[in-house]
């Protein structure tokens, strides 16, 4: 089969080639609002990449970056690439077609959530930078893979620098609250502050069902927020910390217009 976008130029002028065969195009001419970041979670970065430019993989992003800070570009960002799977944000379903993906080389929690190298966030931030400039991207449509399916994944997980991002002019940051005592809520508790807890993850944009019952999914939830905005204990139970930081961040947002 022929690929349409073999031999493109790159969006991102520090990135090189590799075209991957698994793309589409963006459904109802839908513009990218959002950035996904992954990682691999393969051994090697090269494994990585061959298998996101195979054909039978089924599965593909619009960048790679290498451990070296070396940056691939696979899918052009007018295209729709195949990195969100099943997800979920601010109600909306389709995310490849709203969002451009960028794979990070790193082995992921199955290896112990290896540091990411310093030459790797290095580029991540300008390769982001550029993306966000050039589409707009709100700080707060800057996500991890895990936020859009908590149920499925934790890449980048919570070695991944997001305050560091942030102090960069990428994404959305508050500093957490401390982790501490006071009320909690845990799978199993059930009531209208577990319901008014769901609100806010749904108003932040999370996918998760606001019927008052602290289940599995609201568990997967809360634990994915933490590995973004409150990295010191990832353990899916809503604690003062949890839920004072979530606040924050829903203060911290433009009003909505």
């Amino acid at each position: 089969m022929t690929d349409l976008c073999a031999g493109f130029s790159p969006d991102f002028a520090g990135a090189s080639v590799r075209p991957s065969p698994n793309h589409g195009e963006r459904r109802e001419g839908r513009k990218p609002d959002m950035l996904i970041l992954h990682y691999t979670g393969m051994p090697s970065g090269e494994a990585a990449l061959d298998w996101l430019c195979a054909e039978e993989s089924q599965v593909s992003s619009h960048y790679f970056v290498h451990e070296d800070g070396r940056i691939v570009q696979m899918v052009p960002e007018s295209r729709r690439a195949w990195h969100a799977g099943q997800s979920e944000w601010k109600g909306e379903t389709d995310l490849n077609s709203a969002s451009i993906g960028i794979e990070i080389a790193n082995p992921g929690h199955a290896a112990g959530s290896p540091p990411f190298h310093e030459a790797q966030i290095e580029a991540v931030i300008g390769l982001c930078r550029d993306i966000v400039a050039r589409h707009a991207l709100l700080p707060e449509r800057v996500l991890a893979h895990s936020d859009i399916a908590p149920m499925r994944k934790q890449d980048p997980g919570e070695a991944f620098p997001w305050e560091r991002l942030h102090r960069a002019g990428i994404g959305h940051w508050v500093a957490p609250l401390p982790v501490g005592g006071g009320r909690f809520f845990q799978e199993g508790d059930a009531g209208q502050p577990v319901e008014a807890l769901q609100t806010m993850l749904a108003l932040y944009g999370y996918g998760v069902r606001v019927d008052g019952s602290y289940d599995a999914q609201t568990t997967a939830v809360i634990a994915a927020f933490q590995r973004h905005f409150r990295p010191e204990r990832i353990d899916g139970i809503a604690d003062a910390s949890t839920i004072g930081t979530l606040h924050r961040l829903l203060t911290d947002l433009p009003p909505a217009v």
